[in-house]
């Protein structure tokens, strides 16, 4: 079967599961990353066809396979962690298409970048959701850049889950966090931050 006629026949949406296996399985998808894009992205091709086949796809095809809606989900995030495997490859430039354009577990997955301009595009992407910014700043390896850039984003300095990780912070700048501290109640500071954070922040 040439590359040619395993388009074709991809285009089917009622092709068989056998001819998806087969297809697979042919010399043809084994050398072009088209066909195996096509074969990974159809709604009907088996698992155990699918992912083996992500492994030879490259990062933006799999950023595709990621954000095609008919793909299962399960191959969604084998796609999504095959480019988790590669990201500290990636040149600057493709971290920063990946921030703006790939799922938000991609964009939560670049927030601590040393790469300003990779975080900036990752705090602006629309996928990306607010407890996977709550996540990046918990994180043990978290850069006091990113506490610097939420703290004054426009949109993720004012969601209640992001201000209560950086109040709990060290890395979050006391003129800051006080700043934030001014938004929520003695009371519920008390219920919010240890003793010990509360005295450095307040005395």
């Amino acid at each position: 079967m040439s590359e040619d006629q395993a388009l074709s026949l991809l285009k089917a949406a009622d092709i068989s599961t056998n001819t998806l296996v087969e297809i697979g399985r042919s010399a043809a998808t084994l050398k072009s990353r088209k066909l195996a894009l096509a074969l990974v992205t159809h709604p009907r091709t088996p698992r155990h066809v699918a992912i083996p086949l992500l492994r030879r796809l490259f990062t933006f095809d799999l950023m595709q396979v990621a954000l095609t809606p008919v793909v299962a989900a399960d191959i969604k995030r084998a796609a999504e962690e095959q480019i988790l495997l590669r990201i500290e490859s990636l040149s600057a430039g493709e971290k920063t298409s990946l921030a703006r354009r790939g799922p938000g577990r991609l964009a939560a997955a670049l927030l601590n970048d040393k790469d300003v301009r990779v975080v900036a595009v990752a705090l602006e992407n629309s996928r990306l959701v607010e407890v996977s910014v709550v996540k990046a700043l918990m994180a043990a390896g978290a850069k006091p850049l990113l506490f610097d850039m939420v703290s004054r984003h426009e949109k993720w300095s004012q969601r209640r889950e992001v201000q209560i990780a950086l109040l709990r912070s060290e890395k979050t700048p006391l003129e800051v966090a006080r700043q934030l501290a001014s938004h929520f109640s003695p009371e519920s500071l008390r219920d919010i931050l240890p003793e010990a954070r509360r005295s450095e922040l307040f005395g």
